[in-house]
């Protein structure tokens, strides 16, 4: 899973930084970004294949940045991240394409054990694309 470009969404700093280093310290290829339109920039920068996203954000929110994360690039696979007693948001968020919701604080052995899922997913849904 060395080489799986993951991005990190959240407007709490804290919680970002400390998720990146730690998903880097597990030889993850992990960027950060404040917002839905900070994340939206690098990924049309950069490809990326699992994307860890904050629902509860000002600005463009989890679900709005889901629901563009998917029109353009389909095969990633994100992972929401859900607090605030806002279960509703992960199964909504499930519905619009997302692989899966974890509640925050997330265990670090949880979001890894799902982006591992999520990265195997995305690696076999681009096998059966034509030309692949």
């Amino acid at each position: 899973m060395k080489e799986c470009q993951v991005l990190v969404v959240d407007d709490e700093a804290d919680f970002r930084e400390t998720i990146v280093k730690r998903l880097q310290k597990r030889q993850l290829h992990v960027s950060g970004a404040e917002s839905g339109e900070k994340a939206l920039e690098l990924m049309a920068a950069q490809p990326f294949d699992v994307v860890v996203l904050d629902v509860k954000m000002p600005g463009l929110d989890g679900i709005e940045t889901l629901r563009e994360i998917k029109k353009k690039n389909p095969l990633v696979e994100v992972i929401l991240l859900t607090g605030h007693a806002s279960m509703e948001s992960g199964i909504e968020g499930m519905k619009l394409g997302a692989f899966d919701f974890v509640m925050k604080p997330a265990a670090l052995d949880e979001l890894m054990e799902k982006i591992r899922q999520a990265y195997e997913k995305k690696i076999v849904e681009e096998a059966r694309q034509p030309g692949a």
